[in-house]
């Protein structure tokens, strides 16, 4: 099962996180992570990296986040580069985009990234 991080600027990320679980219900290794106008990128960081010690080591992990370029694009960008065999980076993040993500979550990781491209385009 794919892992998922949900990260946004302010509480989007909770926000959608509890819109998508009163749809589709509570869902494991899916966490959201936010960042605060307080907050720099090691903060953000250091969330990130808590958010991934919580899953398992082998878990494939799928970082959905809000705005392309963006802090919290950027902080992942730099984590995912690290592991991309096991690690994904999508923005744009939305309700049907975390609906889709919650339907596809067994399958290999690559699948996932490439539908959920191409559902975003459409």
């Amino acid at each position: 099962m794919i892992a998922m991080i949900v990260a946004s600027h302010g509480d989007f990320a909770s926000g959608i996180l509890q819109s998508a679980t009163m749809i589709f219900g509570k869902q494991a290794k899916v966490t959201a992570v936010t960042f605060q106008a307080s907050e720099g990128p090691a903060d953000l960081k250091k969330k990130y990296e808590q958010a991934l010690n919580a899953f398992d080591k082998d878990d494939q992990v799928l970082f959905l986040v809000d705005l392309w370029g963006g802090t919290p694009f950027n902080v992942a960008s730099q984590l995912v580069a690290q592991d991309t065999a096991r690690m994904a980076l999508l923005t744009g993040l939305n309700l049907p985009m975390m609906i889709d993500a919650y339907t596809l979550r067994e399958q290999p990781l690559a699948d996932v990234v490439t539908h959920l491209e191409n559902s975003g385009r459409k």
